[in-house]
């Protein structure tokens, strides 16, 4: 879908567009316009307040109603949305709920091309936001449709805005909608049209479009470097894994962090075989390796004064006769060993790999983010990520970047007694516990064995919000929805600013 934007200040009553957005709180007496849609207002026969009663509008969150301008706009259509009570004086509407309602008017703007954007936009922050939200909520997938009606609609977005910095803050806001835009392309892709090498490759094509160094080891270079998680989960696939690389550097920079996102492009489970239920969606076990790459793109756009790194540990978990077998041992990247007891949990096991591998580059902190158990969503749901850390500062100051970037996590713990339960008789830890309670514990405690003493480090479990099986809801689409991208620019971008939070 292409898309040209830009940032105006006149009335929405004098956009030229085919569609106009614009807010509504819920008042005592109805509906009221919000910031933005005063002009309009002033403009409709009636008012706002009016057609939106006489179209049962109450004001919640999301809600949204499309109506014809009746001659009060330029704009032959309004798309108005629900933006909740209205903020007490002196308060400004959350930028999440203003993200959100953008997203949800924009998933209703249908073969629409202009759409000009008069939601409240009076601070910089909130004129990203309503960006962010408009372009997310636009999204759509649509690789495998042949239809001429399911063709990708261009969008044509102008943001009514007069506050200082809305334009730098509408660039912004358009380079991580795009980046989280093309993780949600990666993780909807067939799974056999993205098999390792072609994730790899992409990984390759955004490195030479952003000026990334890249580094791609192959199942050779993989065999001959001792990365046995690797290698044995991707051993029974006609596809070999691979490990990439992607590095960004600043002149400016006095910290480095590093990144590793789990890349398993199919997990059928390999001989501990999933439920054909549980497989149809496995093209999505991906989404920790597109979300580093999606946020490493976004990094080296917007240019923050701090070194990254970003690992993807690719590889297909599949059946074949050279498949990895339960009890098979293999040593991980620095010679640790592992008891493979269920070849299920086989992310833990190329995340390894990469953990270890991170070390070299001496980041002040990595941060891996991986689709990494069901018990994720057991725990929490399909909204929010889990976050562990082998530091509590770090957790929780993971959590607050996730809320800034508008990105919904929960802190966890990885309580020391749970490493116990991942005892092997026979090498130096098992890849599943013994028992089945706090499986999403138990897999952090696991990657936490292949931390250096002393290297923070944090762990971000995706399971469940990477990958939307229900309807869609404010900016976020049926299918994949870039889970932690922004999240990822966010801590990246906060390293920059705080030299002292790596201390």
């Amino acid at each position: 879908m292409s898309t040209s934007l830009s940032v105006i200040t006149e009335s929405p009553s004098s956009l030229d567009a085919d569609a106009v957005v614009v807010g509504y709180h819920s008042g005592p007496e109805g509906p009221e316009p919000a910031s933005g849609a005063h002009g309009l207002d002033a403009a409709l026969p009636g008012g706002l307040a009016k057609t939106l009663s006489l179209l049962g509008a109450g004001g919640k969150p999301e809600e949204v109603h499309t109506f014809p301008s009746q001659g009060a706009a330029k704009a032959p259509v309004v798309i108005a949305v629900g933006l909740g009570d209205a903020p007490a004086d002196g308060t400004a509407i959350d930028p999440d709920l203003l993200a959100r309602a953008a997203g949800a008017a924009l998933r209703e703007r249908g073969k629409r091309i202009r759409v000009g954007l008069a939601l409240p936009a009076d601070t910089a922050e909130q004129a990203g936001a309503v960006t962010i939200g408009a372009l997310l909520g636009a999204y759509s997938f649509t690789r495998y449709r042949t239809g001429a009606q399911d063709a990708p609609v261009p969008l044509e977005l102008s943001v009514v805005s007069a506050a200082e910095g809305a334009p730098e803050a509408v660039v912004r806001a358009e380079i991580l909608a795009a980046s989280t835009n093309l993780a949600r392309d990666l993780v909807n892709a067939a799974p056999a049209d993205l098999v390792p090498e072609d994730l790899a490759g992409a990984a390759e094509e955004v490195a030479r479009e952003t000026g990334l160094k890249v580094e791609t080891l192959d199942e050779r270079a993989l065999a001959e470097g001792g990365y046995g998680g690797l290698v044995g989960v991707g051993q029974g696939s006609s596809n070999p894994p691979r490990l990439v690389r992607l590095s960004y550097g600043h002149p400016e920079a006095s910290r480095t962090l590093a990144f590793v996102g789990k890349g398993i492009t199919f997990d059928s489970g390999g001989l501990s075989l999933k439920p054909a239920a549980s497989m149809d969606w496995m093209k999505s076990d991906m989404g920790g390796a597109a979300a580093v790459l999606a946020a490493m793109r976004g990094i080296a756009l917007l240019k923050p004064a701090v070194n990254v790194i970003g690992y993807l540990a690719i590889a297909e978990n599949m059946v074949s006769g050279n498949a990895q077998r339960p009890s098979d041992v293999i040593s991980i990247y620095g010679g640790k060993t592992v008891e493979v007891l269920n070849t299920d949990a086989e992310g833990r096991l190329v995340m390894a790999d990469a953990l270890v591998r991170a070390h070299e580059d001496e980041p002040d902190l990595i941060v891996d983010v991986a689709t990494l158990t069901g018990a994720q969503l057991v725990a929490l749901g399909t909204r929010l990520f889990a976050v562990m850390a082998n530091d509590d500062a770090v957790r929780d100051d993971i959590v607050a970047q996730a809320a800034a970037a508008g990105e919904a996590s929960w802190p966890m713990p990885l309580p020391d007694h749970l490493r116990k339960g991942l005892d092997s008789t026979v090498a130096d830890i098992a890849n599943v516990a013994g028992e089945r309670w706090g499986g999403m514990l138990s897999a952090g405690v696991f990657l936490k064995e292949f931390i250096a003493e002393g290297q923070r480090w944090a762990h971000i479990d995706i399971a469940g919000p990477s990958f939307n099986q229900g309807s869609p809801f404010g900016y976020t689409p049926k299918g994949g929805t870039g889970s932690a991208t922004r999240t990822l620019v966010r801590l990246a971008e906060s390293l920059a600013t705080d030299t002292n939070r790596s201390e």
